[in-house]
């Protein structure tokens, strides 16, 4: 079974994983206004879809990102890239979580999802070769180590790629991977009514106090300095 995943790491670890060309200044436009909101640049990706769309995957520190996150990074992103304007013709903008089968584009991404089958592209091949597929064993300094699948007989079946050399890594899509997000998911949603319960006491706890302060006024009397005098006197 595949080890738990852990915490992320914080907003400030550096991606040794990153774009080029104009999805590289995207990416310095948008991971600032990212990491003041809270958020984690994952990767920028720009297509050819529905003319041209620039992808940003993104996520909070604690793995998740929902349609509502999704939704405030859009309004927050979009005025500056228009003021920027880092592409030279009309774009879709899109905003999304990393998915299941996510880039690894963090050191700590390789050491957290260690036990799960992982693809590799590297920018610099390692014995003649670019391209490695097989099961993530953690890191090894600024390295990842892979069980690949395609050694050479008589060859170790572990090689060590180092990750900024690498110009793509993502998890493969597996039962393992789909199990384990299901109880991360489940994990986050009882923690979120977890949460939920705890806001509910504590507004009711305020509006007790508060009555209870309300209760302890007493009226102060009001001396008209009259003297019970009638009107007109």
């Amino acid at each position: 079974m595949a080890p738990a995943i852990d915490t992320l790491e914080e907003n400030s670890e550096p991606r040794l994983i990153a774009e080029q060309g104009i999805a590289a200044r995207v990416a310095a436009l948008s991971e600032p206004v990212l990491s003041g909101m809270g958020y984690r640049l994952v990767r920028v990706k720009i297509s050819g879809l529905d003319g041209c769309t620039v992808q940003i995957m993104a996520e909070r520190p604690d793995g998740t990102m929902t349609v509502e996150d999704c939704e405030t990074v859009s309004r927050a992103l979009s005025p500056v890239l228009d003021v920027a304007d880092p592409i030279d013709r009309a774009y879709r903008l899109e905003v999304s979580s990393p998915g299941l089968d996510r880039p690894l584009v963090r050191r700590s991404d390789f050491q957290r999802f260690a036990g799960h089958r992982i693809k590799v592209e590297m920018a610099i091949a390692i014995d003649g070769r670019r391209r490695f597929r097989g099961v993530l064993l953690g890191v090894d300094g600024a390295s990842a180590r892979i069980r690949h699948d395609d050694a050479v007989p008589d060859q170790p079946d572990e090689v060590v790629l180092p990750i900024e050399e690498m110009a793509e890594a993502k998890l493969v899509l597996t039962d393992a991977l789909i199990a384990e997000s299901l109880r991360r998911g489940k994990a986050a949603e009882r923690a979120a009514r977890r949460q939920q319960r705890q806001n509910a006491e504590h507004r009711a706890a305020g509006r007790r106090n508060s009555e209870a302060r309300l209760n302890h006024v007493r009226p102060t009397p009001v001396d008209d300095g009259d003297g019970g005098k009638n009107e007109g006197e």
